[in-house]
């Protein structure tokens, strides 16, 4: 089980379950790439709060899904807010 942090400001969890937050971010085939964590960190450091969602076939299990989204926050420096079978909301820490 992904344990989210209880720092995360409410405004911030109601945007991330929000359906209208639109995926800026995918994880494709090759899974996670230098430019797919590039991409997020730069997205994070413009927006604050990014929706990436990984393809069908990228991650077959709950558990490798889980495990992908722990890596891209941890490469990122960012803090998962969210997951939602193949998608993730990442928070930078700032509002």
């Amino acid at each position: 089980m992904i344990r989210i942090s209880s720092s995360i400001p409410d405004s911030v969890l109601r945007q991330a379950k929000d359906k209208a937050t639109a995926v800026t971010v995918r994880v494709g085939k090759d899974g996670i790439t230098d430019s797919v964590i590039q991409e997020l960190t730069d997205q994070l450091s413009n927006r604050g709060l990014v929706k990436a969602k990984a393809n069908r076939g990228v991650a077959n299990s709950s558990a490798e899904r889980s495990e992908m989204f722990r890596l891209l926050a941890e490469s990122t420096g960012s803090t998962m807010v969210h997951i939602r079978g193949n998608v993730a909301v990442f928070w930078s820490g700032k509002n």
